[in-house]
């Protein structure tokens, strides 16, 4: 059985990506081999297609840490075939054949069943991004946060995460606190429901002191750096901020002050390896109650837009969520293997 990749080559020092027809037998060994309908575009992909050894270390690969279709066949009593299912995280798109494929092949214990109220293209548009900012938002209420205890921070508000956290905070009645460095997005910030918008210096304004004044109830961090612990340091006494990201830098330059003076929280986040009833339980809030109507940031792409998109998002061009459709019709572009 043949099916259309993105497959990304390694030559020398440089890294080439083609559209290739590949066979079935030529994914790993899995449980379940899934017909792919919808992925999406994540900071992460890019980084696995432009040979970030970090991420991908096998070439050639397939990236797409994120994928959305059907049951084709399965070895284990979990899945039918014909049942809907997402994977996200785990080892998906990184060192196994990822969701920029029409067929994967994973173990059972990374499908999630699809819940009742989300459709395949629904759960793409929200994707690793989508589901992260929900589980950010999830462990914040969990820690205490709540409506009314001041406003909650955002950072990098633009991207995949910081989009979607603001407008579900938003929509949970949250005011929110947008940091963002394109200006020219302000209305699209304020459309997804946030209340105030600060600038990328502003945010970082005041670094070189041990506390700043408390404002925040709490805060989603993207970005890390100065900017991380900023917004620890103005924090509200015993609020949190969930860490997600790494953009602007994987370091803090950190002080105890903030935590022993005001009882604040910094809370680590990961969506890869969470298991799986915890991933179901966040999938279930999204098709539920904390459902989103998200098409005012959908970018739709296939196999051969993506790669542009992947310049664009490493390039931090990238606004909102960029859906790749693989059920399109595309051109291939080299030889499969």
């Amino acid at each position: 059985m043949s099916f259309t990749a993105l497959r990304i080559d390694k030559s020398g020092d440089g890294f080439s990506r083609s559209i290739v027809e590949r066979q079935v037998d030529d994914l790993p060994a899995g449980d379940v081999l899934i017909d792919v309908h919808y992925s999406s575009l994540n900071y992460k992909d890019g980084l696995s297609a432009t040979g970030n050894p970090g991420v991908t270390r096998n070439y050639p690969h397939t990236p797409g840490i994120d994928a959305a279709g059907v049951v084709l066949e399965c070895a284990t009593a979990d899945l039918d075939p014909d049942d809907a299912v997402v994977v996200t995280g785990f080892d998906l798109g990184m060192n196994t054949a990822g969701g920029y494929g029409q067929r994967i092949r994973v173990p059972a214990g990374w499908v999630v069943a699809l819940p009742s109220g989300l459709t395949l293209h629904e759960s793409m548009l929200l994707g690793t991004a989508g589901f992260t900012a929900a589980l950010c938002v999830h462990k914040l209420e969990q820690a205490g946060m709540a409506p009314g205890v001041g406003p909650i921070l955002v950072t990098g508000a633009t991207g995949g995460v910081g989009s979607v956290a603001v407008k579900l905070l938003a929509q949970l009645g949250y005011d929110v606190t947008a940091v963002t460095g394109k200006a020219e997005q302000h209305e699209l910030l304020r459309e997804l429901g946030a209340t105030d918008i600060i600038s990328r210096e502003a945010a970082r304004d005041g670094a070189d002191r041990p506390l700043l004044k408390e404002v925040y109830g709490g805060a989603i961090d993207t970005v890390g750096g100065e900017i991380l612990f900023n917004a620890i340091k103005s924090l509200r006494y015993g609020c949190s901020v969930a860490a997600c990201g790494l953009v602007d830098s994987p370091q803090i330059p950190a002080s105890v002050l903030p935590f022993i003076l005001r009882h604040v929280n910094l809370l680590g986040v990961d969506s890869v390896q969470l298991p799986l009833g915890q991933k179901q339980e966040i999938w279930e809030k999204l098709a539920g109650g904390w459902k989103l109507d998200l098409s005012a940031l959908e970018e739709r792409l296939n196999l051969e837009s993506v790669s542009g998109a992947i310049d664009r998002i490493l390039a931090g061009k990238m606004v909102g969520r960029g859906v790749v459709d693989l059920t399109a019709s595309v051109r291939l572009t080299g030889q499969g293997s």
